[in-house]
């Protein structure tokens, strides 16, 4: 960062660190204790679709990776749209193994930033439920390289339940590295996974 920068106000953008996916596990433990929502076992990874036979490949790398247990009752891989264009991947694992979801939607983003794709890379989510039904994900901004809760209101609508929410950020401050902006914790209605 250069002086014409820290004059202009300009901050150096901070660097992704996939590695913080791997604090989930431990996370999600602190989450059970303090609020009741328990791991789905479903992951998704947000990314900006790219036409052209290198993503393709790449996107075909990330299938092969995550479907090689297929055959030993995994369940494969989906590969989405949403309304807004973007491409969505949902990995599935059981409920109670959180690491093994972890680990495949880091090796997702890994695949996707060492191939240069890193800039398409928008988030990465894990789904969790209470006993109610209720929804909530943590979710992993790649280019801020931090996590906020989303919790929408069940039955439909587009509502949050902010009150949660926040309750989530203070049981999880030691735990994640929090978004502390809270303009930069974006709905993401209707993600896979969630």
């Amino acid at each position: 960062m250069g002086l014409l920068d820290t004059i202009l106000g300009r901050s150096k953008p901070v660097r992704p660190d996939l590695d913080q996916l791997f604090a989930v596990p431990s996370a999600a433990l602190t989450l059970q204790a303090a609020t009741g929502f328990v791991p789905t076992g479903r992951g998704s990874v947000c990314f900006a679709g790219v036409e052209g036979g290198t993503f393709a490949r790449i996107q075909q790398d990330v299938r092969e990776l995550l479907d090689a247990d297929t055959g030993r009752g995994g369940i494969p891989v989906e590969f989405g749209r949403d309304s807004y264009g973007y491409t969505w991947l949902l990995a599935r694992q059981p409920a109670d193994d959180t690491a093994a979801l972890v680990n495949d939607l880091h090796a997702v983003n890994t695949l996707l930033q060492d191939g240069g794709f890193g800039p398409q890379l928008l988030c990465s989510l894990i789904g969790f439920r209470d006993a109610e039904g209720r929804p909530l994900a943590l979710v992993y901004l790649y280019k801020r390289g931090t996590f906020y809760p989303f919790a929408p209101v069940p039955g439909g609508g587009e509502k949050r339940d902010n009150q949660l929410e926040l309750q989530v950020r203070a049981a999880l401050g030691d735990d994640l590295r929090v978004e502390k902006d809270l303009g930069r914790w974006f709905p993401v209605w209707g993600a896979p996974g969630l």
